[in-house]
């Protein structure tokens, strides 16, 4: 893989419940209301489980998941193909964390800030509508 090895680790506080947060990042038609800018797989499954593999795009760079972990506060996710290493996903109640990991040509933290405030805003969306 060409690139350089990238690593971040952000964390950000959201006025949402553990539970909205984790249906947001382990339901992909959910996720793919706050990652518009990624394209998925079509067929994705109701929520990931580990061993489930899927692609996304960003443009023309297409990288592939492998669920390694997901749990009711946690997704780990193995990287190939576009980056080379791994993306993590921690929450709880009112925060969101998430660890990358890898070696690509793209700039991750720039991606990973991207997909954070994006998260954030979809979830302040979702409260609006069920307050």
């Amino acid at each position: 893989m060409l690139g350089t090895f990238q690593q971040s680790q952000l964390r950000i506080e959201v006025g949402a419940s553990r539970e909205t947060i984790r249906d947001s990042l382990l339901r992909p038609l959910q996720m793919q209301q706050w990652l518009w800018f990624q394209r998925l797989n079509p067929g994705m499954p109701e929520q990931l489980q580990p061993g489930f593999s899927f692609t996304s795009w960003t443009g023309p760079i297409a990288i592939h998941h492998q669920v390694d972990v997901a749990t009711p506060v946690s997704l780990r996710l193995i990287l190939s193909q576009g980056i080379d290493g791994f993306h993590e996903w921690y929450w709880g109640e009112g925060w969101v964390q998430s660890r990358l990991e890898g070696i690509s040509l793209l700039p991750l933290n720039l991606g990973q800030t991207e997909s954070l405030l994006r998260l954030r805003q979809f979830l302040h969306s979702k409260s609006k509508v069920n307050s």
